[in-house]
């Protein structure tokens, strides 16, 4: 069984997911002659087995701490409780991946009342004694005793407003014995019990207390953001305090051995002179920039920046105090950053060899690619910032001002886009964080943990606004200027220049970066999956194109129906009373499919373009029965002729017997095409025309493949297959000219696929419809699964996650994996792909590598994604690479 509880020094060798995040690091540091206090690691075993027997401490875990403490009171010289040279730990958090401010944390523990008496006898220190107890009662009273938070703060507040005071460091000694006595009082009151004296009892409810918050709801809300499985448990480390509140000559801060929103090679960071650690990460004072410190200080600070990236071969992410001079590191983890970043980080490490290029491939999270497809202001545009704070994440946002994190939380999950405006933004306001568009805080710096989330949500953030006055209570804040901002207005912020605007401000779409490309073009070396693009104009074919698409996978016809120029004529075909009337609608319509077909195919000369024939059951191009009864009582009430009247009557009987109980099986696809071949007839004609016609025009022309969707008997497949090829003739021995092209179907159905073997004996490929294929395997309504149960599912663990959004692969990966092998065996030339939107998303896109499918094609912004994450697969397989 792995051990319980070790020292820093005797944990050397074990991985982050025993020592947590957090103790991983201190141990590391430790190991090459870093400048750590001395501590130990209470591992995420204990973790586990305080919530396998149901929230209680392991049987002797205890015992073993109370070792580890004698084995450090040893090493200091300093003991736990002594009133003359007391020792006093750090207790806090350390999860195997990052989950900043999530969990808690206490500091200053083993203070009490006669510990801090016989520290402040020496009157030079006095003041730094009594802010440290303010701040153990504070954090204990908080984490551990379940004390309001918000009423210790209240009670600070009152002080400083008293004394016309602004931060806590203009508090007098006297001043603090107040806030003290207060504090205990608060906890008297509200808990019945005094605040424990024993250290040792201070030290047992403080591990406890990191125990619980694992499963705390910001925490929990976090994992389930980031999809961190719940049973990892978190670390608990216990480290002797150091105190960067001693004086002017001590201090805390933040650094990142490289930009965390640019990713420039430079040492970055803040400094807050005498403060401690929270001060700076929970944003409650605005700290400086590390310029602001010791000159021999800070080039200590940027040796050791070099070295920690030597020994992780990452950017770093570290905590350190300097106490009365000294520097001490107290953390270092892989720091949380921007798309952006990442990509130069890894792009640069590797220039510099510190990493390969498959490493560095495999440091980017593919599903955070998004975030290098953020929005920027217009140039163009006109605006005026109505205030400017520091710029904390990269990127535009709009959205009306919400000034609570639950409001944020509640309106955007319905979709409305908000700003959430906050003082500063502790744990608590992640449920508003996750759903808002951007951050606007008044208070906290580039490190403090509004900007640290933002930037690993891919989040605009706007930070450090201190020239707004915000106003709680009456939901407003006023500019610089005296401008009023209410709740509910509309505002735009821009997380690359800091400045705030009134309004909906114009955004461009972004552009790759250089760094970007290179990386790409790596990955593309990497990867054997083909990367196709879900493309139904030119417009999208030209994006996708541009974000490296080797082909379209899915070009849907019905969009081309429903344009206003010709669903007129659409809606003749529909209602035609026989054939020869149907196929003269549909010959008017195909001059636009042919001028469609021309401008995709003109675009991606030279590559695949699979066409989808009409899928959508007829009655969706027509208006509902409740908008045509409502056109009749129109033309009743204008006395129309009785000829408009017959018109809309017929109208009205045609959507009766078109609609269905249940369109998705109904009348649609290949069914259509059955009952009215000559739809698939006629574009079919329209598709070989236009392929002809580019090649004349271009020299080249693309590769075509027809796709019939909804097969789910080989019969259907063959009386349609029949028919195109009949189609495609006709035009060939018109323009007297040929091209090669391919008929294959959509396997959307689990009849399709376990028939598979069938089928493939009369198609030349097979793409997997996942969408339609995960509602017919689960027998899910999409869209009511989503709106109705879907979130009970996740929340209550029946799913990891939306069989919609990853590929359920035990289910419909099955059938993918059945189809594939058995449509192979029939047919070794079947090409096979996947065109629904699985195919950009990584862990699906891992899968369809391993299960050896041809391609993937998503839409066009997921493109990069998908890149990324076939390389990965790829990489994966062959090898095992680092990612420290």
């Amino acid at each position: 069984m792995p051990q319980r509880v070790m020292l820093f020094r005797e944990a050397v060798g074990n991985d982050k997911y025993l020592l947590g995040g957090k103790g991983y690091g201190l141990v590391e540091m430790t190991s090459i002659g870093l400048p750590v206090p001395p501590g130990f690691v209470v591992t995420t075993e204990a973790c586990k087995q305080y919530y396998s027997v149901g929230g209680k401490i392991p049987s002797g875990l205890f015992e073993e701490i109370r070792k580890k403490v004698k084995a450090v009171e040893t090493q200091t010289g300093k003991r736990l409780g002594d009133t003359k040279a007391p020792l006093l730990f750090s207790v806090r958090s350390g999860a195997p991946f990052s989950m900043p401010g999530m969990m808690d944390t206490v500091l200053n523990l083993g203070l009490n009342d006669k510990v801090v008496e016989g520290l402040a006898s020496n009157s030079e220190r006095r003041r730094f004694v009594y802010d440290s107890y303010r701040r153990f009662i504070q954090m204990f009273g908080k984490i551990a005793l379940g004390v309001n938070g918000q009423k210790f703060e209240d009670i600070l507040e009152s002080h400083k407003k008293r004394l016309h005071g602004k931060s806590d460091v203009e508090l007098s000694p006297s001043e603090l014995r107040l806030v003290i006595q207060e504090f205990k009082e608060v906890i008297r009151h509200d808990t019945g019990r005094e605040l424990p004296r024993d250290p040792w009892t201070q030290l047992e409810m403080a591990v406890e207390a990191v125990f619980r918050s694992w499963s705390n709801p910001r925490a929990v809300e976090y994992r389930r953001y980031y999809k961190i499985a719940d049973d990892l448990g978190t670390a608990v480390t216990l480290q002797q305090m150091v105190f960067g509140n001693m004086g002017q000559n001590s201090g805390t801060g933040v650094g990142f051995t490289r930009n965390p929103s640019t990713g420039e090679n430079k040492l970055y960071g803040e400094y807050l002179p005498n403060a401690q650690g929270e001060d700076v990460v929970a944003g409650i004072r605005t700290p400086e920039s590390l310029d602001v410190m010791p000159r021999e200080l800070r080039a200590e600070l940027g040796k050791i920046s070099e070295t920690l990236e030597r020994q992780f071969k990452e950017m770093q992410d570290f905590e350190f105090t300097v106490e009365n001079g000294k520097l001490y590191l107290l953390q270092t983890r892989n720091g949380k950053r921007t798309a952006q970043a990442a990509v130069k980080i890894a792009v640069d490490m590797a220039g510099e060899k510190l990493i390969t290029r498959e490493e560095a491939v495999v440091r980017i999270n593919p599903a955070e690619i998004d975030q290098l497809l953020h929005r920027t202001l217009d140039p163009k545009a006109q605006v005026k910032a109505i205030a400017k704070g520091l710029n904390a994440s990269p990127g535009a946002a709009s959205g009306i001002a919400v000034f609570d994190t639950d409001e944020a939380a509640r309106l955007g999950t319905k979709g409305d886009k908000v700003i959430l405006v906050r003082p500063e933004t502790t744990p608590e306001d992640i449920r508003g964080i996750i759903h808002s568009q951007g951050i606007l805080t008044v208070r906290g710096g580039m490190t403090s943990h509004a900007a640290v989330v933002a930037r690993g949500m891919g989040k605009a953030a706007v930070v450090g606004c201190s020239s707004i006055k915000l106003d709680l209570d009456n939901g407003y804040f006023k500019t610089p200027e005296g401008m009023i901002v209410k709740r509910g207005e509309l505002i735009t912020i821009d997380g690359s220049t800091g400045e705030v605007m009134l309004g909906n401000v114009p955004m461009i779409e972004p552009e790759l970066t250089e760094d970007f490309r290179t990386l790409l073009e790596w990955a593309d070396k990497s990867r054997r999956l083909g990367v196709w693009a879900n493309a139904d104009n030119p417009e999208a074919a030209r994006k996708a194109k541009e974000f490296g698409a080797e082909g379209i996978g899915l070009c849907r016809t019905e969009r081309m129906f429903n344009a206003q120029d010709r669903l007129p004529i659409v809606r003749e075909m529909i209602m035609a009373e026989d054939e020869d009337h149907r196929k003269e609608a549909l010959r008017r319509l195909v001059p636009f499919q042919l001028s469609d077909f021309k401008d995709i195919f003109s675009l991606m000369a030279g590559r695949p373009v699979t066409v989808r024939l009409l899928d959508l059951p007829l009655h969706e191009f027509l208006p509902s029965a409740e908008e045509v009864v409502e056109d009749m009582e129109n033309l009743r009430i204008k006395h129309a002729p009785p000829s408009s009247m017959e018109g809309e009557a017929r109208l009205l009987t045609k959507v009766h017997q078109l609609s269905e109980h249940n369109p998705m099986l109904g009348h649609r696809g290949c069914r259509l095409a059955i009952t009215y071949p000559e739809i698939y007839e006629a574009q079919t004609e329209a598709i070989i025309r236009a392929a002809i016609e580019v090649r004349k025009e271009l020299g080249k022309t693309v590769r075509v493949l027809i796709m019939l969707p909804l097969i789910s008997n080989v019969n259907e497949m063959i009386f349609l297959r029949r028919r195109v090829e009949a189609a495609a003739e006709r035009v060939f021995q018109e323009m007297e000219e040929k091209i090669d092209y391919k008929v294959g179907t959509m396997v959307e159905t689990p009849r399709a696929a376990l028939t598979a073997g069938e089928l493939a004996k009369h198609a030349d490929f097979f793409s997997f419809g996942t969408n339609d294929l995960t509602q017919t395997t689960y027998a899910f309504s999409r869209d009511d699964a989503e709106a109705k149960f879907m979130s009970r599912y996740l929340e209550n663990k029946i799913l990891t996650d939306s069989p919609f959004e990853v590929l359920d692969t035990q289910g419909v990966g099955r059938l993918v994996k059945l189809a594939k092998q058995e449509g192979r065996t029939s047919n070794p030339h079947l090409e096979v792909g996947i065109c629904g939107e699985h195919g950009g998303e990584p862990k699906s896109v891992a899968f369809f590598h391993e299960a050896g499918l041809d391609y993937v094609s998503c839409s066009a912004y997921r493109i990069p994604v998908a890149r990324i994450a076939a390389a990965q697969a790829a990489i994966a397989s062959t090898k095992t690479v680092s990612t420290v």
